[in-house]
């Protein structure tokens, strides 16, 4: 009995040893910290990871327990349509990498390089908007751009309700 406890405890202490020399300055490694992190969010976030395909596109590590990596993330099944890159600082906790902070936008839009999206078929008009040019606003509604009203009583650049204070500058106006 006592010789079949020692060798479990050589073997744990061979175990805990190997895992702990084990290199994660990998990017699997840093891929599955930054997975780990999307799913323990993906409620607040609102995200699918279903539907997503997650890239580590480059890595750095800086001083064994560090590593900033940019992550592609792109919607499954879209070539690469709509893909959105972010970047990532991760600190190495045992034998883990683990997302410090949060995900911070790679600079790039996150709608692709085609920047927005047009509207869906059958959308309503959106007054103003590079989609449909010259669509109509509501009743009493100021002209897109103008800052002012076009409600009776009123002349461009007053506020919605009438007159502006003395030395208030027109609505809109960049000064």
């Amino acid at each position: 009995m006592r010789k079949s406890i020692a060798v479990a405890a050589v073997l744990a202490l061979f175990l805990a040893l190997a895992s702990c020399s084990r290199d994660i300055q990998n990017q699997e490694a840093v891929k599955q910290g930054v997975l780990d992190y999307l799913k323990t969010r993906s409620p607040q976030l609102g995200l699918n990871m279903d539907a997503m395909k997650v890239d580590v596109t480059s890595i750095s590590f800086h001083g064994g327990n560090e590593a900033r990596a940019t992550v592609l993330f792109t919607a499954k099944g879209m070539d690469g349509a709509g893909a959105m890159t972010m970047s990532a600082t991760l600190d190495k906790k045992g034998s883990k990498w683990v997302v410090r902070g949060h995900l911070e936008s790679g600079g790039a839009s996150p709608h692709g390089a085609g920047g927005m999206p047009g509207l869906p078929p059958n959308h309503p008009t959106v007054p103003g908007g590079s989609t449909s040019p010259g669509g109509t606003l509501p009743p009493g509604h100021p002209p897109i751009g103008s800052g002012g009203s076009t409600s009776p009583g009123s002349s461009p650049g007053s506020s919605p309700g009438g007159t502006l204070p003395p030395g208030h500058p027109p609505i809109g106006s960049k000064q």
